[in-house]
């Protein structure tokens, strides 16, 4: 990381930032080491609080979710989600009868699990991105959407989930991944979030990290990022999209991420042309490193 520049408009500054592990330009959200600039005017940096409410008043700003209608890339009554991806035609399987049951709702697709899998092929394709050979997670998987599109990119993929919702899971991956022309792979593993992970999960640490879908509540904040840092490594980076629908929910990710993550918001320009939604937000996220939260630590010191 490193390269910053800000984009001016008339009421906000926004700094591009780049990512170790993805070569698009980024808009920082907070949790970068101090550009240049910064360090010159000696200005006092932002607490995490600050920095995640701004960044919803710019999110609902420009994006206006609440104006648009939801679930306009899938329909949550099939039974089925075909989507072509890869040169393949994806047959996803859902369960809608499941979405009664209070607390299930990765038993169908939902429009973030569309943008992100079709923004991964799409950076692919555009040499931002390479999952060859890379290892891969994905944590909420529900109906392995994103999963199987990874691993047909070259990711090493494992998809997880919370025990009850694996069946389907498994079943999805079995139907599109099995023709042998797959360039990755993808295995199935149970992760409660907050537990610890299986060691194969995290020897070595994997390169991505991936979820669509999963700040839902305050209560699962928490566990979440906990997991995601049980998962991350200096090297890993992690991809999240998500539903607009709580701004509540995600200013609390935000701002309990922050401590712990450098987080960049991707554009929409840079998604896949064809899948775009205001109503999702895809965000990137680094493990910061211990030399700089020394520099942030020392900064703050000194301000």
């Amino acid at each position: 990381m490193g390269e910053e520049e800000a984009i001016k408009g008339e009421d906000t500054v926004e700094e591009i930032r780049r990512m170790s592990g993805y070569g698009g330009d980024v808009i920082a959200v907070g949790g970068f080491p101090a550009s240049e600039s910064e360090i010159g005017s000696g200005s006092e940096s932002e607490s995490e609080s600050d920095l995640a409410a701004a960044e919803i008043m710019i999110v609902w700003a420009i994006q206006g979710p609440t104006s648009f209608a939801p679930n306009a890339l899938v329909s949550q009554s099939s039974l089925e989600l075909r989507l072509d991806a890869c040169g393949h035609s994806l047959s996803i399987l859902q369960s809608p009868c499941s979405l009664s049951t209070p607390g299930v709702t990765g038993s169908v697709m939902w429009d973030s699990g569309v943008v992100l899998g079709k923004f991964l092929e799409h950076s692919v394709d555009s040499k931002d991105l390479s999952f060859e050979g890379k290892k891969i997670i994905e944590l909420g998987s529900g109906c392995g959407l994103v999963g199987c599109i990874a691993a047909l990119l070259g990711g090493n993929v494992v998809l997880t989930d919370l025990p009850d919702r694996l069946r389907l899971l498994k079943k999805n991956i079995q139907t599109n991944l099995h023709r042998g022309d797959t360039r990755g792979s993808a295995s199935v593993e149970e992760l409660v979030w907050g537990d610890d992970p299986d060691p194969d999960l995290i020897e070595p640490f994997p390169d991505y990290v991936l979820g669509s879908d999963v700040i839902y509540s305050e209560e699962a904040v928490h566990h979440l990022i906990k997991t995601l840092l049980q998962l991350s490594g200096d090297q890993t980076t992690i991809f999240l999209a998500g539903e607009l629908r709580n701004d509540a929910v995600l200013e609390y990710f935000l701002e309990s991420a922050l401590k712990d993550f450098a987080i960049g918001r991707v554009e929409q320009t840079q998604w896949h042309p064809e899948y775009r939604s205001r109503r999702v937000v895809l965000y990137v996220l680094e493990k910061k490193s211990k030399r700089w939260l020394a520099d942030d630590s020392s900064l703050n010191q000194s301000c």
